[in-house]
């Protein structure tokens, strides 16, 4: 084998085993959420799979002739690499959701094999390579810079290419299919010998079956976003009504004949909390996070010029949005495609009556839009009688939900914590709308808009919050393990 088609495979199949990595969190997602679990199980199981295919590849590489066992490598590679997608629906849809173990088996199932088969191709080609026990380090080096180049170069495409040009299903296949057809091919021109021929037949067969079962196995996406698995669901008991499920999270509820419908106890109070706190008439609004777009709209029936914008990471749900949830943006009603984070503190200095933060990666806010110096920066952007409303949702012992009331109660002069009573005591877990403003809160006013809604909430507020929280930590850019305390909540 000449130096330039053993770089080549040693390149290819490190950026294969790195563009699967990068895939395998989208692939996951409608079963496990995105977050930092999700990404920790994948890159730990692929890490595992690589060291574990380079010590077994090397080993059989001093056993069995290389050049026999390079083509079936790649081969069987590719088929495994086809079977990640059925593999991750079949089993994704009967797990537990929000548990670790679970997000691992669901890794391991999913893309344990293929990483550790590729990833023995390398120490298979070093082996053919070694002819001059003099040159064995240009040799060992040479590939494993390309292995690794391979590697970066993958990660790239996925990052950058892939995911935005095609649905990860497909763009699996096609890596998995290349892989087959290399396989087949490094067998009829390198391996030259038939006793291989049964393990190609298997892989190539395996790798039919696997894209047969895919093409039949139902795609929960109906829309892949460069950040969720989206679908719009109808309401059977509502013939105008939209639930918007973004991977494991009902998200947003629309309907689309009557804006001031609000569907969720949570969105019900941040309408509540609005009418109590900011002064009537229109309103310049700020939201953080887009989602389907409920209270923008239910601003823009309720309150005449009001002018809301949202800040939203996500293009594809902006899009999603206008195809299928009715959303029609203009001057009074405008997206900021970004980071929240970023985009919050390019706004103009005190300028906003109201910001409203409702940004989700699956269960949990992300980490740095709950911080102190994010809370900061929204302060900056409010008016001296702005009021700053967000949702959280945490679960007993409530570390987060009392860390996020900690967190405000530093920046903010008054904060009010909103929830229902078993909420608050802490037997279960749900939505808690947190309140914060320079302005004092009147509790009052919060607790009649409550039952005006019908809700069966209560009000903490000023001393009552702040007691809640008790010694909570206060949340920085240093320190903000949020995922991590929801994940372990949600165990108990």
């Amino acid at each position: 084998m000449s130096p330039l088609v053993a770089g080549a495979l040693v390149f290819f199949t490190s950026g294969a085993v790195l563009v699967l990595e990068i895939l395998a969190g989208r692939l996951l997602a409608p079963y496990v959420g995105v977050t930092l679990q999700t990404y920790t199980a994948v890159i730990g199981t692929v890490l595992a799979g690589i060291s574990l295919g380079t010590w077994a590849g090397g080993a059989l590489a001093d056993r069995v002739n290389p050049r026999a066992m390079l083509g079936p490598l790649l081969a069987a590679g590719g088929a495994l690499s086809l079977a990640t997608v059925p593999l991750v629906r079949l089993f994704g849809s009967s797990i537990e959701q929000g548990r670790e173990p679970s997000v691992v088996m669901l890794s391991i199932v999913g893309f344990f094999a293929p990483a550790l088969v590729l990833s023995a191709v390398s120490p298979t080609v070093v082996k053919l390579q070694l002819r001059d026990l003099g040159a064995t380090g240009r040799v060992v080096g040479r590939l494993s810079a390309l292995g690794t180049a391979g590697a970066i170069g993958g990660t790239f495409l996925a990052g950058f290419v892939l995911v935005e040009a095609a649905p990860t299903s497909t763009s699996i296949f096609a890596i998995g299919a290349a892989l087959v057809v290399a396989g087949l091919a490094v067998w009829a021109f390198v391996g030259r010998t038939p006793r291989t021929a049964p393990v190609v037949v298997v892989a190539v067969a395996a790798g039919l079956v696997a894209s047969g079962l895919t093409a039949a196995a139902d795609d929960p996406c109906q829309v892949e976003t460069l950040y969720h698995c989206a679908r719009v669901v109808p309401d059977p008991q509502r013939p105008t009504g939209r639930l918007l499920v973004l991977d494991t999270l009902s998200h947003s509820y629309v309907d689309l004949a009557d804006p001031t419908y609000l569907h969720f106890r949570y969105v019900r109070l941040f309408a509540g909390v609005i009418d109590a706190t900011a002064p009537a008439g229109p309103l310049d609004v700020v939201h953080v996070g887009g989602g389907g777009w409920t209270m923008p709209r239910y601003l823009q029936a309720t309150r005449p010029g009001t002018t809301s914008l949202v800040l939203e990471i996500d293009p594809g749900l902006v899009e999603l949005s206008r195809r299928q949830l009715g959303l029609r943006t203009g001057p009074d009603l405008a997206a900021r495609i970004g980071d929240g984070r970023l985009s919050m503190a390019l706004l103009p200095p005190a300028g906003a009556d109201v910001v409203v933060g409702d940004a989700f990666g699956g269960l949990a806010v992300p980490w740095h839009l709950t911080t102190a110096e994010f809370a900061a920066s929204v302060r900056a952007a409010l008016r001296p009688g702005g009021v700053y409303v967000m949702n959280v949702i945490d679960y007993p012992p409530l570390r987060f939900a009392k860390a996020e009331v900690a967190t405000l109660s530093q920046v903010f002069e008054h904060v009010a914590v909103l929830a229902p009573p078993d909420l608050l005591s802490g037997d279960r877990g749900g939505n808690y709308v947190l309140v914060a403003s320079r302005a004092p809160l009147d509790d009052d006013a919060l607790a009649a808009q409550v039952a005006e809604r019908r809700g069966q909430e209560e009000v903490l507020a000023g001393e009552a919050a702040r007691a809640w929280a008790g010694d909570a930590p206060v949340l920085t850019d240093d320190k903000a393990p949020v995922d991590q305390w929801l994940a372990r909540a949600r165990r108990i």
